[in-house]
């Protein structure tokens, strides 16, 4: 698998996360954020059909969106308590998809970096 594959796979690995937090966050939160967070997995579906046609427009796109989900994430207070509960789908996604974006973050960043040296 080389380095654009296994970033294509992160996307569509967001996508897929994004579809188990819209879950188990429909009827928990209010409905502006479980709308905000609709959208930032519109946005995600939009970023992978752009990285499955080939589009390098996806590659710096999924870089700020990553971005932007930690920040917003990351800072969450009810996250950590979901953390210290103990093991659950809720600890799980948070986790796997905190990983997922970093990961994300530091490959895609690799290969745009890469990308500019070719030119």
């Amino acid at each position: 698998m080389n380095l654009k594959s296994a970033i294509n796979a992160l996307i569509y690995l967001s996508v897929m996360f994004g579809v188990v937090l819209l879950v188990q966050l429909y009827g928990l939160v209010p409905s502006w954020l479980f709308y905000s967070v609709l959208s930032g997995w519109g946005a995600y579906v939009v970023i992978a059909m752009l990285a499955a046609t080939g589009r390098n427009q996806a590659y710096p796109a999924a870089i700020v969106l990553a971005i932007l989900t930690l920040i917003v994430s990351l800072p969450q207070p009810e996250h950590y308590s979901y953390v210290q509960a103990g093991l659950s789908l809720a600890t799980i996604t948070f986790l796997a998809g905190s990983i997922l974006q970093i990961l994300l973050i530091i490959l895609d960043g690799f290969y745009l970096i890469k990308q500019k040296h070719k030119t």
